[in-house]
Parts: C-alpha cells; sequence; structure tokens
C-alpha cells in the first residue's frame, strides 16, 4: 500500500513530531503519539526504524550492556505499514528515520520523506540510497561543520534529490539554551541555498519562536513524549503535546497577523475611521456625522 503525502494540509511551518523510542514497542501507544501529534497541530510525525547490531560496532556491544539493552528499544517493522496509515488517517505525513541501508527500501512504499540523523551525516552510502528514491529528504547537522554540510548536500543533489531541507541543530540531549546557535541557520541557508529549519533539544519556547520568526526556520522539528514515561523523556530533551501545541498555536498566530502587507485600514479599523479629527477644524468626529449623531444611536452612525 503506498501512502500519499497529505501537503495541501500542511501549514506554513512544518512542524514534525519525533517519537524516537519512546514507543515501549507498543502499537496502540505508537498510534497515540500519531493522534496527538495531529492534535498539537503537526505536520508529521517521525518514528526510527534500526537495528542494535546494526547501529553500534561489535567492539562496542561486546563491552556495553547499556547499549545492548537499547534492542528494546527497536521500532519492529511490522509496524510500519499501519502507523502510516493512521497518519494518512488523520492527515499528517508519516516518516521514518533509517538507519541501516536496507531500511531504506523497507520505509520506501510508507514514508512521505526521509528523515537522516545527525550521526548519519558523514555516511554518503545512506545519503545516496535515501536521494535515490525521488522521496523528499530532511537532514540534520547537529555536530557537523560546514563543509562536512556542504559534502552531504551534494551527495544528496548528485542522487537525485535537489531540493533537500537541513536541519541547524544541537546534538546535546538537553540543549542549553545558550548553546542552540540559531544564527547559523542562516549561515547554512547561505552556504548550501537550501531550506534550512531547526531541530530542538532545548525544550524553550522562546528558541521557538525565535528561530521561526528571527531567523525564518520553516521546518521545526522535536521529540515527543505522550506521558512522561517515555525511554527518552529523562534525559530532558523531550515536549509534551500540550507544552509543544501551545508552541504550535503561538507559532501560527505570529504568522497570521503578519496579514498581507497592504497598508489599509483593516476590518476592525473601520468603525472609527468617521471618528477622527476633521481636517477643516481637527475635531472629532468628521463633520459628515456630527449632526446625525446621537448616544443612543451611536453604533448605527459609527
Amino acid at each position: 500500500m503506498l501512502i500519499k503525502c497529505n501537503s495541501e494540509l500542511k501549514s506554513s511551518i512544518e512542524f514534525i513530531a519525533e517519537v524516537s523510542s519512546n514507543h515501549h514497542r507498543n502499537l496502540s501507544r505508537s498510534m497515540d503519539f500519531i493522534d496527538a501529534a495531529a492534535n498539537a497541530g503537526c505536520s508529521a510525525v517521525k518514528f526510527q526504524l534500526f537495528k542494535i547490531d546494526q547501529l553500534f560496532s561489535r567492539e562496542i556491544l561486546d563491552r556495553s550492556e547499556q547499549h545492548r539493552k537499547r534492542k528494546e528499544w527497536e521500532l519492529p517493522l511490522e509496524f510500519v505499514p499501519q502507523l502510516a496509515h493512521r497518519c494518512y488517517e488523520v492527515g499528517i505525513d508519516f516518516s521514518c528515520t533509517p538507519f541501516y541501508l536496507d531500511a531504506v527500501s523497507e520505509l520506501e512504499p510508507y514514508v512521505a520523506f526521509y528523515k537522516i540523523a545527525s550521526y548519519e551525516l558523514l555516511w554518503d552510502g545512506l545519503l545516496a540510497a535515501c536521494a535515490r528514491t525521488g522521496k523528499p529528504v530532511i537532514l540534520s547537522t547537529g555536530m557537523a561543520t560546514i563543509d562536512e554540510i556542504g559534502h552531504a548536500v551534494n551527495v544528496l543533489k548528485q542522487n537525485g534529490c535537489s531540493s533537500p531541507t537541513l536541519l541547524h541543530c544541537t546534538s546535546a540531549y538537553p540543549t542549553p539554551y545558550r548553546e542552540a546557535n540559531l544564527a547559523a541557520i542562516e549561515t547554512i541557508r547561505q552556504a548550501t541555498g537550501c531550506d534550512v529549519g531547526w531541530s530542538d533539544h532545548t525544550v524553550e519556547p522562546a528558541v521557538i519562536y525565535r528561530a521561526v520568526h528571527r531567523w525564518g526556520a520553516q521546518v521545526i522539528e522535536f521529540h515527543l513524549d505522550l506521558d512522561g514515561k517515555g525511554e527518552e523523556f529523562g534525559a530532558g530533551h523531550c515536549w509534551l503535546p500540550d507544552q509543544i501545541g501551545e508552541v504550535i498555536r503561538e507559532v501560527n498566530k505570529g504568522i497570521e497577523a503578519d496579514g498581507n502587507g497592504i497598508k489599509e485600514p483593516v476590518p476592525s479599523e473601520l468603525p472609527d475611521r468617521l471618528w477622527r479629527a476633521d481636517p477643516s477644524d481637527g475635531l472629532r468626529p468628521m463633520k459628515e456625522i456630527r449632526d446625525q449623531w446621537s448616544v443612543m444611536g451611536q453604533g448605527d452612525l459609527a
């Protein structure tokens, strides 16, 4: 089953809810994440598809029980078609980050776009595989230099992704807001010519507002948890639905306040236009309504 992109339903700022490993390998809980993201006003929800033995080297797994236990965080592949369909039903896009090469083809029938994580930015083979599908690609740039980002963009473009979207981020979980370095959004934009957004790990509303309204971020990604019980919530970089929902509403209010840029009276001003000072004597209201005005009829004459 091919899942179509619900692009006509998106707002001007794309909010992507990253479920990460907070799903508990539970299908019902995973569905709840999709519903929560849609209700909060998100454009998309994103999961991660990894296998521990294809994520960490053998040397690390042999020595670290902590890393071996992350097998419990793997998303079951059989969930993917059902999650994609649920996204389509509620009108948001489904995406998933591939962390091994075969995951690219496993996800291709279902994702509206691929998201590549910061830790995989140097892996040309994964970048190329995602680009060759013809699907849109979003790439996070945490920890990267501008030269590394430029190389990754070239790999994507050379393999068929002509317009990748880049997300500036700081790969610290959580990120101190003073280290967000939001001005790098414009640096990346100027260096690559790509659309640039912000992948948030600060859980600070002010940072998201600044990224959108000052630095023109068109895509905002954030980590979501439902209830504070997710595997990653304790680290401090995950938003709860009510928190992010308020931020999305406030961002959209700000965008709606931009208006059309034409300087002319808006509907809420029209009743007061005749109550300006008349140019002939400087007194309010205009002469044309003075004789007709009465306290009882002021609403009709305004």
